[in-house]
C-alpha cells in the first residue's frame, strides 16, 4: 500500500506525522502528498537540523579580512580606466555575449501589495512597474548595441503563474518572446525549530519556502535555461534583483571591468557610511573574496580602520553581479550546489488537530542559498564601487517606513533624471519631478541628442 511505503520512508527520521490526515484525504490528495514526501531528502534534512547551531568562526575570518580587489570611484589606483572598460564592454555587448538574469521571486507583502513585487508601479510620473522599467532598459540596450540581450526571470512558486500572466497581458512590454525566459526557483521543506519535524501547510501539503536567491543555480540548470544560454553563445550573466529600478543593466563600466580583470564573478558595492550598516560585507580572506553578513560581523571588526581613518571593511554588496556562464555551469552541475544557510522565521502551519496556527514569534527553520557564495570559488573575483545615489534605490518597505519606501525610491529616480538633464544643459528646478524612459535615453550621453541645451523644465515632465 502507498501509506505503508511512505511510512518506511518517514519512520527512520521521526516524520510519520506527515501522514496524520492520510485517511481523510481523497485519492488525488494522497497521490500529491506522496509525491511531495518522495521528493524530500530526509537524511540530509536531519543532518542540517543536527548542525543548526554550528557556525563558522566568523571572528577569525573577520580578523584576517582585507579589502577586496577591485575598482573604486576614486580611480587613481584602478588598474584600468573607465574608458578602457567601456570600450571592452561594447565589444562584448555588440557580439551578443551577455544576458540578464533578474531575481523576482518575492511578493510585495511588506509594501502592502499582494502581487509579485515586479508588478509594483514605481515610475514617478508614468507609474510604470519595476518589470516594465527593467525590460525597457534591456530593449534600449539591445538597440544601442545591435544585438539581443535575453532576459531570464527567476520566479518562485508564489509568483510564477501571476508573473507569466502579467507578461502575457502586456505583450512582454515589447521584448520579443524568444528573448524572455521565465523559470521557477526550487523550494525546501520548513522545519519546526524545536523538533526538526517538517511542518504541514495543509493536511495534504508540506510547508515549503523558496530556497533563496542562490537557488538560481540549480533552477537555471533544471529549467533548461543554462542549456539555452549556451545555445545562444552567451558567456556572461548580468544578475540583479527586481526591486532596484536604478540598476544599470549591462552597464558598460561594470561589465568592462569584469572583462578586463579576467574575473569570473564581479559584484557592485557601495562604500559603507557606517561600520554597522546592514549590508553584506565583501572582503578578501586568504586570497579569496567572500561576503560576511552584517549580522555575523563582530562590531569591533566592523569598526576597524586603516591608518588613513577609512574603514578596513568598507565594501557593501548591493546584489548586482556579473558572472561567467562557465562558473555557473561548474557549480550548477556539481553534486551539492551552493551551501544552505539556516534562517529562523515565523511559519504558519497545521497542528495535530488540523487547526491552522499563526505564530507570533519565530517557530521554524528555513533553508536558503545565497548567490554570493559563488564568489570564493570564482577566479579573480572583483568588486566595482558605484555611487548609491545613481545605482541603488531598493524598494523594500511600505510608505511611512524610515527608508526604502516607494516615495524615497521615486525621489531618487527623479533626482537622477534631473541630474542627467542638467548635464546636457537643461534647466530644471530642484523639486521638479521628472522621469526619463529608458526608451528615450539610457544615460545622459543619449539624452544630449534628444533634449536641446537651454531647455527649461518647470512642471512635472515625462520624457518617453
Amino acid at each position: 500500500m502507498m501509506k505503508d511505503r511512505l511510512l518506511e520512508i518517514l519512520k527512520p527520521y521521526g516524520q510519520e506525522h506527515l501522514l496524520a490526515f492520510w485517511d481523510r484525504l481523497g485519492p488525488d490528495q494522497q497521490r500529491s502528498l506522496a509525491r511531495q514526501i518522495e521528493a524530500v531528502d530526509f537524511l540530509q534534512l536531519a543532518r542540517w537540523f543536527e548542525g543548526r547551531n554550528r557556525q563558522a568562526d566568523v571572528r577569525r575570518l573577520a580578523e584576517r579580512a582585507a579589502a577586496p580587489p577591485g575598482f573604486r570611484l576614486d580611480a587613481a589606483k584602478n588598474p584600468f580606466t573607465a574608458e578602457q572598460a567601456r570600450r571592452r564592454a561594447v565589444e562584448e555587448l555588440c557580439a551578443g555575449r551577455l544576458a540578464a538574469v533578474v531575481v523576482a521571486g518575492g511578493q510585495g507583502t511588506r509594501l502592502g501589495f499582494e502581487h509579485p513585487k515586479g508588478m509594483f508601479p514605481i515610475g514617478p510620473i508614468s507609474k510604470k512597474t519595476l518589470f516594465q522599467i527593467h525590460i525597457e532598459k534591456i530593449i534600449a540596450a539591445a538597440r544601442r548595441y545591435g544585438a539581443a540581450i535575453p532576459l531570464y526571470v527567476m520566479t518562485s512558486p508564489a509568483t510564477h503563474d501571476e508573473t507569466i500572466a502579467f507578461f502575457d497581458a502586456h505583450g512582454r512590454f515589447g521584448l520579443p518572446s524568444d528573448q524572455l525566459v521565465v523559470f521557477c526557483q526550487g523550494t525546501m521543506p520548513v522545519l519546526d525549530a524545536e523538533t526538526g519535524r517538517v511542518l504541514l501547510d495543509a493536511p495534504d501539503r508540506l510547508a515549503v519556502s523558496p530556497d533563496g536567491h542562490g537557488g538560481m543555480l540549480a533552477a537555471f540548470e533544471r529549467s533548461g535555461a543554462l542549456a539555452d544560454v549556451r545555445r545562444r553563445g552567451i558567456r556572461h550573466l548580468f544578475y540583479f534583483q527586481v526591486d532596484n529600478p536604478l540598476v544599470d543593466i549591462c552597464g558598460q563600466e561594470f561589465v568592462g571591468y569584469h572583462l578586463l580583470a579576467g574575473s569570473e564573478f564581479s559584484t557592485q558595492v557601495i562604500a559603507k557610511r557606517d561600520p554597522l550598516e546592514r549590508v553584506g560585507n565583501v572582503v578578501e580572506v586568504d586570497g579569496r573574496s567572500m561576503v560576511i553578513e552584517y549580522s555575523d560581523l563582530p562590531d569591533d571588526c566592523a569598526r576597524r580602520r586603516n591608518p588613513d581613518g577609512s574603514l578596513a571593511i568598507w565594501a557593501g554588496s548591493i546584489a548586482v553581479h556579473v558572472m561567467d556562464v562557465e562558473l555557473v555551469a561548474r557549480r550548477a552541475e556539481g553534486v551539492e550546489g551552493l551551501p544552505f544557510h539556516i534562517a529562523r522565521k515565523k511559519a504558519t502551519y497545521v497542528d495535530a488537530a488540523g487547526r491552522r496556527v499563526e505564530p507570533t514569534s519565530p517557530n521554524a527553520i528555513k533553508f536558503e542559498r545565497f548567490i554570493f557564495d559563488l564568489m570564493p570559488e570564482a577566479n579573480n573575483a572583483v568588486v566595482v564601487e558605484v555611487d548609491p545615489s545613481r545605482a541603488f534605490a531598493p524598494l523594500k518597505n511600505a510608505s511611512g517606513a524610515s527608508e526604502d519606501t516607494p516615495e524615497a525610491v521615486r525621489r531618487q529616480m527623479a533626482a537622477l533624471a534631473r541630474d542627467w538633464l542638467r548635464q546636457v544643459g537643461a534647466e530644471v528646478g530642484d523639486r521638479t519631478v521628472v522621469e526619463i524612459s529608458p526608451l528615450f535615453a539610457l544615460d545622459a550621453e543619449q539624452l544630449a541628442a534628444r533634449v536641446p541645451r537651454g531647455t527649461r523644465i518647470a512642471e512635472p515632465s515625462y520624457f518617453g
